[in-house]
């Protein structure tokens, strides 16, 4: 079950019909079964804090992604996004902020299927990863 909330803001992802049916889709054609994956959207200083707490980095992200999963092949995991980052990136980027929330939210779906950006030629072939999937939004 797909499910989006929002911790210590008032944030309403738009299009959250479209949005889940979107990420189920991706899932599927990447051949994974998905569980329950939570997206939980909260400001920078609530990311900041689990950034610490959690991996003990000192700095602030716009997403970071707990692979809850137990079975190969299922999707199940916490995603937390912060919403002040992603608005701040796609100032940056000059992307509006719907589309840079949609890449912001496959990246962590990527995240769990075992996608990772851990060097310059992986973050490369993620960003590729990303734009195809929001071809298909």
């Amino acid at each position: 079950m797909l499910k989006f909330f929002s911790e210590e803001i008032d944030f309403k992802l738009p299009f959250p019909l479209k949005t889940s049916k979107w990420i189920k889709t991706i899932s599927k054609s990447e051949g994974y079964d998905l569980g329950d994956l939570n997206y939980i959207f909260c400001s920078d200083e609530y990311l900041l804090e689990i950034n610490k707490q959690y991996l003990d980095h000192d700095y602030y992200t716009d997403i970071i992604t707990f692979d809850n999963s137990e079975e190969e092949g299922k999707i199940e995991g916490d995603i937390y996004v912060s919403v002040d980052r992603v608005k701040e990136n796609a100032e940056e980027f000059g992307a509006d902020f719907e589309t840079e929330m949609r890449r912001v939210l496959i990246h962590g779906l990527l995240h769990l299927m075992d996608y990772t950006d851990t060097s310059d030629e992986l973050k490369t072939q993620m960003r590729a990863k990303e734009d195809e999937c929001l071809l298909f939004f």
